[in-house]
């Protein structure tokens, strides 16, 4: 049964009201600020691709509500696995727009979380990292620690061993994991119904004996309190969050070839940000002109990050580091070669 707190239009419901009540006033502004912060960096994002300033980039408008309301449950004692499309995750725990911006540049400071943060860097290969989350709740279990784990992933990643592989393993030993899927309904171009059996992922979960939930993803009161629920139990379980890529799966993709305008229209109208912003308009928690405000405020500091990021200039020494332990002869030579040639000026970066 899937989850709901608050209807498209921006009404709550029974459970949702009942919710809504335990927040703070704080809480509730700080969703939204993720939330309208989130898509403005993206839209950016996408812009700056567009103008040559970053390298290939993967949207995340339209699943906002999914990564900012589950990441707004967590804390800097859990470990985080992302994959490739969690920009909003990454802003929403406390990742700045200087490193997601870096990450996005190619630069390998961008991999790098802040001092104190459990963020490793994203996983571009399918469905690699939730392994990697089941290995760090099981150190967490070990160790007697108070945090948990958390794997994002897409509906193609429940097609992995990987995943079978993680589910199995955290189920047998108890681990404290969450498995977060946005089902966006696509594998890029592969939609859900052509490669998996089963209707939706979050009955997968039986099969390994775990706690399973299945969310709107598009509403963010509702994801918090999956994601708040799911992770005080400290037991592994299986959240699906049923959303929606409004854009392409990356920039170099053209979706239009496999999506259908119509399918396109009917997830807009169920737009994760504007549902929660009726919400507080209604409530009276802010009014437009201060959401305008706020809106200004953050496009100036991104727009001054991105020429901050534009004007310092990568080690070329980067190129050659974190691939061997002990780096090769021949390599070494190229590296010394690069260095040389900085100091020349031979290489402006």
């Amino acid at each position: 049964m899937l989850i709901n707190h608050l209807l498209p239009c921006g009404t709550l419901t029974d459970a949702g009201s009942s919710f809504w009540r335990t927040l703070s006033i704080n809480e509730k502004l700080d969703l939204l600020f993720f939330l309208r912060s989130v898509r403005m960096l993206d839209r950016r994002m996408v812009l700056w691709q567009r103008q040559g300033k970053i390298g290939t980039y993967a949207p995340v408008e339209g699943q906002e509500a999914a990564q900012v309301g589950s990441a707004y449950a967590l804390d800097k004692k859990d470990w985080v696995f992302p994959s490739y499309r969690e920009q909003g995750v990454a802003f929403t725990f406390g990742i700045s727009t200087t490193s997601i911006i870096q990450y996005w540049s190619g630069r390998i400071e961008g991999c790098k979380p802040p001092i104190g943060y459990r963020y490793v860097p994203p996983t571009v290969p399918i469905a690699t990292q939730l392994p990697h989350a089941v290995g760090a709740a099981w150190s967490i279990k070990k160790k007697k620690e108070t945090g948990i784990a958390i794997a994002y992933f897409g509906d193609g990643a429940t097609s992995e061993g990987d995943f079978h592989e993680a589910l199995n393993f955290a189920s047998i030993f108890d681990l404290p994991v969450l498995f977060f899927c946005q089902n966006n309904g696509y594998a890029i171009s592969v939609p859900f119904a052509e490669q998996s059996a089963t209707k939706t992922v979050v009955e997968k979960a039986s099969a390994y004996g775990i706690n399973a939930y299945q969310v709107d993803g598009n509403d963010v009161l509702a994801v918090y309190h999956v994601v708040k629920t799911a992770k005080s139990k400290r037991k592994p379980a299986l959240i699906e969050a049923v959303t929606y890529r409004t854009g392409a799966h990356t920039t170099a993709d053209d979706a239009s070839r496999y999506r259908p305008e119509g399918e396109v229209r009917i997830w807009l109208n169920r737009d994760p940000l504007y549902r929660y912003e009726q919400l507080c308009l209604k409530e009276g928690l802010l009014d437009e002109d201060q959401i305008e405000k706020q809106d200004q405020q953050v496009a100036k500091e991104l727009d001054r990050t991105m020429r901050e990021v534009e004007k310092s200039h990568p080690n070329p020494s980067s190129l050659f580091t974190h691939v061997y332990h002990q780096i090769p002869d021949w390599l070494k030579k190229q590296q010394e070669e690069a260095a040389n040639d900085v100091n020349h000026g031979s290489i402006h970066c």
